[in-house]
């Protein structure tokens, strides 16, 4: 009972945090449409939001989605070159653009099974877009919200990303899960980092086991 007690407390603490730091967090990355949505998310694999932006104003200027379509594939390789894996990118959003046109009038289809039959969308990818563009409550699991969960404590180092999901689920209240996985996106991605995270003036540092670590 204390133990349950002393855990609803720290979450209620992290969740004060996260909300004084990010109350209306948003997501990064710049879309006008539910497949542009979709394919900025599948860019945006190994690489920063920034740079995804900066290469679909080109892609999304220049092409429609019939266009990315049929487009000859070494023009949206050269388009991507600036991100990671440009060349496999470049070969998943031309099918899911063929996909989409084809198959679905246009539309991305709302549903997770189908989502994940995409070439390069994977359970995150799902999440992020369902969370997103259609506010359907998920938690998506990405390199931040993973490191972070871990950090303080939510799953353990060995833990999968689904197991991380889950536990991530369990703690927060259903209506807040995507809210809850922007704020520790960004918390991840601007203060929590891999590599010199914020330490010095962060109000979790005493629960965090990073802090154990450099002990």
């Amino acid at each position: 009972m204390i133990g349950s007690m002393m855990k609803k407390e720290k979450i209620k603490r992290i969740e004060t945090y996260l909300d004084q730091l990010y109350p209306n967090p948003r997501c990064e990355l710049n879309y006008n449409s539910d497949y542009e949505l979709l394919i900025a998310i599948v860019l945006s694999a190994q690489t920063t939001d920034k740079r995804v932006n900066i290469v679909t104003k080109v892609l999304f200027d220049k092409y429609t989605l019939d266009g990315i379509a049929n487009a000859n594939i070494e023009e949206i390789e050269g388009i991507l070159r600036p991100l990671g894996s440009f060349r496999k990118k470049a070969s998943y959003i031309k099918e899911i653009a063929n996909i989409l046109h084809n198959n679905y009038q246009d539309k991305v289809p709302v549903d997770r099974e189908i989502l994940e039959t995409f070439p390069g969308v994977g359970r995150k990818t799902a999440n992020v877009f369902l969370s997103e563009y259609l506010q359907i409550p998920a938690i998506a699991v990405d390199t931040h919200v993973n490191r972070v969960s871990k950090r303080l404590g939510f799953a353990k180092e060995s833990d999968s990303v689904l197991i991380v999901e889950k536990k991530l689920e369990n703690s927060f209240a259903k209506e807040n899960w995507a809210k809850r996985h922007l704020q520790l996106v960004l918390f991840g991605r601007y203060k929590c980092k891999a590599k010199k995270p914020e330490c010095q003036d962060c109000k979790l540092y005493d629960i965090c086991k990073e802090k154990k670590k450099s002990l």
